[in-house]
């Protein structure tokens, strides 16, 4: 595996769990007041931070792959 195929699967691991981590924390709040699980509330919230997690990552992958791959 060269490093350019290491840092890709890295990145996208990476951002899988920073995904995981805010949509969760957000959740949680919203759990304790706003709706119920299971709810289209829940899913709409993994739904838009989803979205715009895929979007900071496009925008920040090129900084992230010239600073790693030189």
């Amino acid at each position: 595996m060269d490093k350019k195929t290491l840092v890709g699967i890295s990145y996208v691991s990476a951002w899988i769990i920073i995904w995981g981590t805010v949509g969760s924390l957000i959740d949680f709040y919203f759990l304790q007041n706003t709706y119920l699980p299971g709810s289209i509330g829940q899913f709409l919230t993994f739904i838009i931070i989803g979205f715009i997690s895929s979007i900071a990552a496009v925008y920040l992958f090129p900084i992230i792959n010239k600073n790693f791959i030189t």
